[in-house]
């Protein structure tokens, strides 16, 4: 077993949430600069790269499903206008390297801040959304998959969950990409573009939180950026931003409340 998978696997995380750099971790729209948080601790260090995990923009979905892995699930043109608003936020940054989940939504949002660097846009599928047994359902409040009897014995294990890829493994593949890309921009800063579920659950198992958890409190807004410090090859903080925040649509944003008909699940 991998050192991430055994720290996962004995529940690395139950503890609050953990400063590794300076940052404050929580509410807000900016949680400090990386840079200057990771070289304000020791002016002696070596490589200082940053990679922003970026979740992507708004996707076309009419019917409400949970896609999931799914094919054919493109930006909608809010989703664009979000992924647009990305790359200027991120075009002033030392951008070296940008790879993406292999899913259009994720390749569609990580393509203008490609293009805005000239840099010629990676594919990882270590990025790619969580599995899921719901995965072309319907899965909205008061209505969906959780109606149906069927599909009650895939909810007997949230801490694993029994419902979809287990956190461990998505702590193995999420970190391995980080490290891929960091290698990729080592002493600049590299861009990631995926999911929701696998973001959080990376920057929980950093944080030193609990991987189990309720969807509802994610700090994972669409377009929005968890940016990892590294120093050397060492995690020294973590920052987060919603560049796209006045976008979002309020159903969409962490902490509101749920609303019939409307899903947040769908917006993986």
């Amino acid at each position: 077993m991998s050192p991430a998978a055994n720290d996962a696997a004995h529940g690395l995380g139950d503890e609050a949430g953990t400063n590794l750099g300076g940052d404050v971790i929580g509410g807000g729209d900016v949680i400090g600069d990386p840079v200057a948080d990771a070289v304000s601790d020791d002016e002696d260090t070596g490589d200082i790269t940053v990679v922003h995990l970026v979740r992507h923009g708004e996707v076309h979905n009419p019917d409400g499903v949970l896609y999931g892995r799914r094919s054919g699930y493109h930006l909608s043109d809010l989703g664009r206008r979000m992924a647009d608003r990305v790359a200027e936020h991120l075009a002033d940054r030392d951008i070296r390297h940008v790879v993406a989940s292999p899913l259009e939504r994720a390749q569609e949002t990580a393509q203008p801040v490609a293009k805005s660097h000239g840099l010629d846009l990676a594919t990882d599928g270590r990025l790619i959304e969580a599995g899921n047994v719901f995965e072309g359902k319907t899965f909205g409040v008061g209505d969906g998959a959780l109606r149906k009897p069927g599909n009650w014995r895939h909810l007997t294990n949230p801490f694993k969950p029994s419902w979809g890829e287990p956190y461990v493994d998505q702590v193995v593949r999420m970190m391995g990409a980080l490290d891929a890309a960091k290698d990729a921009a080592r002493g600049h800063e590299a861009v990631c573009v995926s999911h929701q579920l696998p973001i959080w659950i990376v920057r929980s198992f950093v944080e030193r939180r609990r991987l189990w958890h309720d969807p509802r409190r994610r700090q994972c807004t669409l377009a929005s950026l968890t940016s990892f410090t590294y120093r050397g090859d060492k995690i020294v903080s973590v920052g987060y931003s919603e560049p796209a925040r006045d976008l979002v649509p309020a159903h969409l944003l962490a902490g509101a409340k749920p609303v019939k008909g409307k899903s947040k699940a769908f917006g993986a």
